[in-house]
């Protein structure tokens, strides 16, 4: 049943969750505010089960793509680098290079 909530919540958010064949994998199809929602309520609803699904979903911010960091600083009001860096787990270096590019320092 803990499956269920958490599946439901997910879907609630507007993700898309599908399974992956006949196979116990899953495929899940967010945006990054939609999935540090999902952390958030992992996190808060203090299920040890799914906090994996936590865990994995934030390594997952290590792949994100220039553009999506670009976006992501945009939505800042008055963006720094350990803003940017604490909102989405980039490296200094992709931060620094999205705020100059922000700023037309690029």
């Amino acid at each position: 049943m803990k499956a269920y909530a958490l599946k439901a919540h997910i879907r609630l958010q507007g993700c898309e969750l599908k399974r992956i064949g006949r196979s116990r994998h899953w495929l899940l199809n967010a945006n990054f505010e939609q999935i540090q929602s999902i952390i958030e309520f992992i996190e808060s609803s203090n299920e040890p089960s799914w906090l994996w699904l936590a865990k994995q979903l934030k390594s997952e911010y290590q792949h994100l793509s220039h553009e999506e960091l670009l976006r992501i600083a945009a939505t800042i009001d008055k963006v720094t680098i350990s803003a940017l860096i604490a909102r989405s787990d980039c490296t200094i270096a992709q931060a620094r290079k999205v705020i100059d590019e922000l700023e037309g320092l690029d």
